[in-house]
């Protein structure tokens, strides 16, 4: 067998979808386990750019079939959307499938999800307000609606009912907003599981049995460790768990089958959203590295916040992910800064020195890195395709990262296009 799992290792945005496209070539599956259109991966073939939320980012090359596993949660409508979108640009979307046991994200998800966040006084998590929290919610309280209940109109029915009597009283007497209709929803979500049926399948029957068959299998998560619902800076994370732990959850499939573990990071650090952030750079350095990077959201477009490399949370994130292979990505963005730094420490409020990432988000807004400073580079790398080709002190950036973590870096991302990687090792 031989299975590849892509995970984040910072914030999100590190440019897994562009890492699982150039994987995914090879791959006979390439499988989403976690989260839901709050994704945002933007992926370049030649002078196009696609922008997926939902579908796996190997949609475009994978020669055999793209999953959303049962750990997704599923706009349907959003999944509709990007298949219309994909299949408009010439490409195919007959190999995509999505898992029976997902489940639905539904209007009143979105509507609740809008509310919180918007609520005077509340906890600003800086959501995507895509209804991905209240949909793992109802999830965990098992009144949750799966994809295979579209297909069965008394049971999609019944829980709809059910649902809306908590939810309607919900939004008229706390939030004062109006609630939504039965049958509106009723028939709409009837339609879709009558459009979609085709696409909806037992997923982690077919994957157990690809694993035993040998087959090339790329498990690829959106988000990354430091938003994981457990091990990121709570509350400010997402509402499932990107990491490689996570595969076995989401995919249904065993922690034994789990083979080469890849974590994206940049070679600097963003944030889209609120949170602490020790290393965030609010001046014009943050901002050249936004403009040149091309730092916006992919799915909201809001600036991403931007700073400078931590080792101390992504040595946190290697450690819970179990990573034994790293991507150091837009490593051409820190071009032309005479002077780099790379976070190795933190100090505490009380002046104590550590090298491990605190569970305490409300400390972490206090803590003060301690840099350790490299000399930069001002030559163009965007055209780099082999390791000796970079400039001395950017291989000694590379270099100064391995050291610390102790894991070797396999690819340097040098830009956003396929071919605009240096590949140190062959996986595939």
């Amino acid at each position: 067998m031989a299975t590849y799992v892509v995970v984040g290792l910072q914030y999100g945005d590190e440019g897994k979808g562009k890492i699982t496209d150039v994987l995914s070539a090879k791959s006979d599956y390439v499988v989403r386990f976690q989260g839901g259109d709050n994704a945002g991966h933007t992926v370049y073939a030649g002078e196009e750019k696609f922008v997926l939320h939902l579908l796996p980012s190997g949609v475009l090359q994978c020669p055999g079939k793209c999953i959303i596993a049962n750990g997704v949660v599923v706009n349907p409508k959003a999944f509709m959307h990007e298949i219309s979108q994909i299949e408009e640009k010439g490409m195919r979307t007959d190999h995509v499938f999505i898992s029976r046991r997902a489940h639905v994200i539904m209007p009143y998800h979105i509507l609740l999800d809008t509310y919180r966040e918007e609520e005077e006084g509340g906890t600003q998590i800086g959501t995507t307000k895509k209804g991905i929290g209240p949909c793992y919610e109802d999830k965990i309280a098992r009144v949750g609606i799966r994809m295979v209940d579209l297909l069965n109109p008394e049971v999609l029915a019944e829980k709809i009912r059910k649902n809306l009597k908590i939810k309607n009283s919900l939004f008229e007497k706390y939030f004062e907003k109006p609630g939504i209709e039965f049958e509106e929803i009723y028939k709409e979500f009837l339609e879709i599981g009558q459009k979609l049926k085709h696409r909806i399948v037992d997923t982690e029957v077919e994957l157990n049995q690809a694993i035993h068959d040998g087959k090339n299998i790329l498990f690829e998560g959106a988000q990354a460790l430091m938003l994981d619902i457990d091990f990121g800076t709570y509350p400010y994370v997402t509402s499932s768990s990107p990491s490689t732990g996570g595969v076995c959850t989401g995919a249904g499939v065993p922690p034994t089958s789990l083979q080469n573990l890849i974590g994206v990071a940049k070679a600097y650090t963003t944030r889209v959203g609120n949170g602490p952030f020790p290393t965030e750079l609010n001046d014009e350095l943050g901002e050249k590295m936004r403009k040149v990077g091309q730092e916006f959201g992919a799915t909201t477009g809001r600036p991403r916040r931007t700073g400078w490399l931590d080792l101390v949370s992504l040595k946190h994130a290697t450690m819970i992910n179990g990573i034994n292979n790293l991507v150091i990505t837009k490593l051409d963005v820190l071009s032309g800064i005479s002077s780099l730094k790379i976070a190795t420490k933190y100090k505490t409020e009380d002046g104590k020195i550590i090298d491990y990432f605190t569970s305490s988000t409300t400390k972490l807004y206090n803590y003060e890195p301690i840099y350790e400073e490299l000399e930069g580079w001002n030559e163009d790398i965007s055209h780099a395709r082999t390791y000796d080709e970079l400039p001395n002190n950017a291989k000694k950036y590379i270099e100064f990262i391995e050291d610390y973590l102790g894991i070797n870096v396999y690819l340097v991302s040098v830009g956003p296009e396929r071919s605009q990687n240096i590949i140190r090792k062959e996986l595939f």
